[in-house]
């Protein structure tokens, strides 16, 4: 395709944000109208992404480049095998969350639906930039959006959340900056040549402990945005008060830009570091597999309860990309794409019931399904989802990363099947506690069931869920050849570093030897 659709797909809706600035705040139904627009039409836009990709190539798609500063720092964008889906994801969720925001959100609403429309650009250009400094403009561009965000429309905790949310990503941030300008002038050195370009840096050969000390400078940034276990701290506080639309986005979105990071650059730039590494990375993950589901089972309030069970099931997904196989990495990636819906749902499910309720504490419900009968069906196939019942999106994802993992080691694949039990134990607690039994509270009596604008929202996003759970395939497909390409890289890699430490080590003993040999002469010419 001629036409720039990746360009326009990352910044229309920058460009909606900018439109929004000229509409007069006072019309508010207007200002929603206006993002739900941009949101919906750049959605549609993506699917030619999804009908045009080739799946049978792993080469970059969709490909623009172009100069932006100098020096390395370009414009250089494009899709493939392990991005695509995360875009589709974005853009399919923005038109959802601006929905759910429709009447929660009733104060400096034009200022709320430009920062929305901000953050879709910000998280689009994560998933499409090629050149690292380019990446890193967008990786901070997600933060200032959800800054204010949570910092303004959240919860009487908010400024709290909001700064420790801000110190934790910026912290990993900068270190991740200095890792890359690193990266940057030891390219320079070998070649004379400056580059930002991934594909670029990813053929270095870096000495171990360098690479090593780069790794985790990277791997600090990525996991505090996963969240792997111990970064995990900011995220419950973050999750229980930012608004619902906030809570979707985070959860469905952000945190997989921590994944996406391991895959699109931990990986393929530093891959000796990554095998040294393996045993520490695989214990942290099933570490947040096991401490998010405990965690879970003990919360009163349904938002933290959601929010430790993404601790949990983003610590399989973390789990099955170190298992470097290519069944644990796709189901890894396909579950990101689960994870996203049935966890973004479960928080409008959460925002549904608070909206009538105005409390999240669990004890304050009981028998909302005998007035929510309607509501109660979707809330059941979203935790049903989130469960990896057969059928549902989730099986279908937990399933490949533990037979991935299993391929890899057979004690991590049995741990890591705790996060489904975990998860039944948790979700299934909490719904017979918050739907059915009798009625405690009075309150209840007066709920309505959903209304059409909560049910256009929640409908899309079951029809995917019994699509990708019973269809996958046309998901998986597009995925082969790049996380072949991914794994290739990778062992390619090490086997030139390995080789190349064994011809250092032939060449130290070929030294020795003429030394030994010029030695006995030396000692054979003085006697």
């Amino acid at each position: 395709m001629n036409f720039p659709i990746l360009s326009v797909v990352t910044f229309l809706p920058l460009a909606g944000a900018v439109f929004l600035i000229f509409v007069h705040r006072d019309r508010k139904n207007f200002l929603r109208s206006l993002a739900l627009a941009f949101t919906l039409i750049n959605f549609v836009l993506s699917l030619f992404l999804y009908i045009h990709f080739n799946p049978q190539t792993a080469e970059t798609q969709f490909v623009e480049k172009g100069p932006w500063i100098g020096y390395g720092i370009n414009y250089h964008i494009g899709i493939d095998g392990l991005s695509l889906f995360l875009v589709l994801l974005t853009t399919f969720l923005m038109p959802i969350a601006i929905l759910s925001s429709w009447n929660y959100i009733q104060k400096k609403v034009k200022e709320y639906m430009i920062f929305m429309l901000i953050l879709e650009t910000g998280i689009i250009g994560v998933f499409v930039s090629f050149n690292l400094f380019l990446f890193y403009v967008f990786w901070e561009v997600t933060l200032i959006p959800m800054y204010f965000l949570i910092g303004v429309w959240g919860g009487p905790r908010r400024i709290y959340a909001t700064l420790k949310y801000v110190l934790f990503t910026m912290l990993g941030s900068l270190l991740m900056l200095v890792a890359i300008f690193v990266l940057y002038s030891t390219y320079y050195k070998a070649t004379g040549v400056y580059s930002f370009n991934i594909f670029d840096l990813s053929k270095l050969i870096l000495n171990p402990n360098l690479q090593l000390w780069l790794f985790l400078a990277f791997a600090l940034s990525f996991a505090i945005k996963v969240p792997m276990f111990p970064l995990h701290t900011w995220l419950p506080d973050a999750h229980v008060e930012a608004p619902t639309a906030g809570s979707v986005i985070l959860a469905a979105i952000l945190l997989k830009m921590g994944a996406y990071g391991f895959l699109r650059f931990g990986l393929p730039l530093f891959p000796d570091a990554v095998m040294k590494l393996l045993p520490v990375l695989a214990v942290l993950s099933l570490i947040g597999i096991i401490y998010g589901g405990l965690m879970a089972l003990i919360q009163k309030d349904i938002k933290s309860l959601v929010a430790y069970s993404s601790v949990s099931h983003m610590g399989l997904i973390m789990l099955a990309i170190f298992s470097l196989n290519i069944e644990a990495i796709e189901g890894a990636i396909y579950q990101m794409l689960n994870h996203g819906l049935s966890t973004g749902a479960l928080f409008l499910i959460v925002g549904i019931l608070y909206e009538r309720a105005h409390t999240r504490q669990i004890k304050d419900f009981g028998g909302v399904s005998s007035q929510m009968p309607v509501f109660s069906a979707f809330f059941l196939i979203c935790m049903l989802s989130s469960i990896g019942l057969p059928g549902l999106n989730g099986f279908i994802g937990e399933i490949l990363c533990i037979f991935g993992i299993f391929k890899t080691s057979k004690l991590l694949a049995i741990l890591g099947i705790s996060t489904v039990i975990l998860a039944a134990a948790y979700l299934l607690w909490m719904f017979q506690r918050v739907m059915q039994g009798p009625i405690k509270n009075e309150k209840i009596y007066s709920f309505t069931d959903i209304n059409k604008r909560e049910i256009s929202y929640l409908v899309p996003i079951v029809i995917m869920m019994f699509w990708m759970g019973i269809y996958p395939r046309p998901f998986l497909k597009r995925m082969d050849h790049s996380v072949s390409d991914l794994l290739n890289k990778v062992n390619r890699k090490e086997r030139i570093f390995i080789q190349a430490e064994e011809d250092k080590k032939a060449l130290t003993e070929v030294n020795n030897l003429i030394n030994t040999e010029k030695n006995k002469e030396m000692e054979e010419e003085a006697k």
